[in-house]
Protein backbone atom coordinates (compact mmCIF):
# COMPACT_ATOMS: atom_id res chain seq x y z
CA UNK A 1 0.00 0.00 0.00
CA UNK A 2 2.91 2.37 0.55
CA UNK A 3 3.95 2.18 -3.10
CA UNK A 4 0.44 3.00 -4.31
CA UNK A 5 0.08 5.96 -1.96
CA UNK A 6 3.52 7.23 -2.92
CA UNK A 7 2.68 7.04 -6.62
CA UNK A 8 -0.65 8.78 -5.98
CA UNK A 9 1.12 11.56 -4.06
CA UNK A 10 3.70 11.97 -6.83
CA UNK A 11 0.98 12.07 -9.48
CA UNK A 12 -1.04 14.58 -7.48
CA UNK A 13 1.93 16.87 -6.97
CA UNK A 14 2.83 16.73 -10.67
CA UNK A 15 -0.79 17.55 -11.55
CA UNK A 16 -0.83 20.51 -9.14
CA UNK A 17 2.45 21.94 -10.45
CA UNK A 18 1.27 21.42 -14.04
CA UNK A 19 -1.97 23.22 -13.26
CA UNK A 20 -0.06 26.12 -11.75
CA UNK A 21 2.11 26.23 -14.87
CA UNK A 22 -0.93 26.36 -17.13
CA UNK A 23 -2.36 29.22 -15.09
CA UNK A 24 0.87 31.21 -14.76
CA UNK A 25 2.71 30.80 -18.07
CA UNK A 26 2.10 33.58 -20.59
CA UNK A 27 1.80 31.90 -23.99
CA UNK A 28 0.55 28.79 -25.77
CA UNK A 29 3.92 27.10 -26.01
CA UNK A 30 4.81 27.45 -22.33
CA UNK A 31 1.34 26.36 -21.26
CA UNK A 32 1.53 23.40 -23.60
CA UNK A 33 4.81 22.37 -22.01
CA UNK A 34 3.26 22.50 -18.53
CA UNK A 35 0.14 20.61 -19.55
CA UNK A 36 2.17 17.91 -21.30
CA UNK A 37 4.22 17.27 -18.18
CA UNK A 38 1.01 17.22 -16.18
CA UNK A 39 -0.67 14.71 -18.47
CA UNK A 40 2.27 12.39 -18.95
CA UNK A 41 3.81 12.39 -15.48
CA UNK A 42 0.77 12.91 -13.32
CA UNK A 43 -1.67 10.69 -15.16
CA UNK A 44 0.92 7.96 -15.59
CA UNK A 45 1.72 7.89 -11.87
CA UNK A 46 -1.93 7.86 -10.87
CA UNK A 47 -2.84 5.14 -13.39
CA UNK A 48 0.06 2.91 -12.34
CA UNK A 49 -0.94 3.36 -8.68
CA UNK A 50 -4.50 2.40 -9.60
CA UNK A 51 -3.28 -0.69 -11.45
CA UNK A 52 -1.21 -1.75 -8.44
CA UNK A 53 -4.13 -1.69 -6.03
CA UNK A 54 -4.82 -5.13 -4.60
CA UNK A 55 -8.60 -5.19 -5.06
CA UNK A 56 -8.50 -4.33 -8.76
CA UNK A 57 -9.46 -7.25 -11.08
CA UNK A 58 -6.78 -8.48 -13.47
CA UNK A 59 -8.47 -7.37 -16.69
CA UNK A 60 -8.97 -3.87 -15.29
CA UNK A 61 -5.24 -3.78 -14.45
CA UNK A 62 -4.38 -4.78 -18.00
CA UNK A 63 -6.67 -2.09 -19.44
CA UNK A 64 -5.17 0.56 -17.15
CA UNK A 65 -1.63 -0.41 -18.15
CA UNK A 66 -2.58 -0.31 -21.86
CA UNK A 67 -4.10 3.15 -21.31
CA UNK A 68 -0.90 4.25 -19.55
CA UNK A 69 1.15 3.00 -22.49
CA UNK A 70 -1.00 4.94 -24.95
CA UNK A 71 -0.72 8.13 -22.87
CA UNK A 72 3.06 7.82 -22.75
CA UNK A 73 3.31 7.19 -26.49
CA UNK A 74 0.67 9.60 -27.85
CA UNK A 75 0.82 12.62 -25.55
CA UNK A 76 4.20 13.95 -26.79
CA UNK A 77 3.09 13.54 -30.41
CA UNK A 78 -0.20 15.30 -29.81
CA UNK A 79 1.43 18.20 -27.98
CA UNK A 80 3.99 18.53 -30.77
CA UNK A 81 1.17 18.67 -33.33
CA UNK A 82 -0.62 21.38 -31.31
CA UNK A 83 2.58 23.43 -31.00
CA UNK A 84 3.29 23.05 -34.71
CA UNK A 85 -0.25 24.12 -35.56
CA UNK A 86 0.05 27.16 -33.32
CA UNK A 87 3.37 28.05 -34.92
CA UNK A 88 1.97 27.68 -38.44
CA UNK A 89 -1.03 29.83 -37.45
CA UNK A 90 1.37 32.63 -36.59
CA UNK A 91 1.29 32.51 -32.81
CA UNK A 92 4.48 34.10 -31.49
CA UNK A 93 6.03 33.10 -28.17
CA UNK A 94 5.78 35.83 -25.55
CA UNK A 95 8.77 34.68 -23.56
CA UNK A 96 12.37 35.54 -24.34
CA UNK A 97 13.81 32.39 -25.85
CA UNK A 98 17.52 33.20 -25.57
CA UNK A 99 18.28 35.07 -22.37
CA UNK A 100 22.00 35.33 -23.15
CA UNK A 101 21.62 36.80 -26.65
CA UNK A 102 21.24 40.32 -25.25
CA UNK A 103 24.56 40.07 -23.35
CA UNK A 104 26.64 39.49 -26.49
CA UNK A 105 27.37 42.61 -28.60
Amino acid sequence: MIIEYTLLAIGLSIMIFGMLGVLRFPDVFSRLHASTKCDTGGAMSILIATALLIDTPFMIKVKILILTFFIVMLNPMISHAIARGAHKAGVKPEVEVDMYARDNP
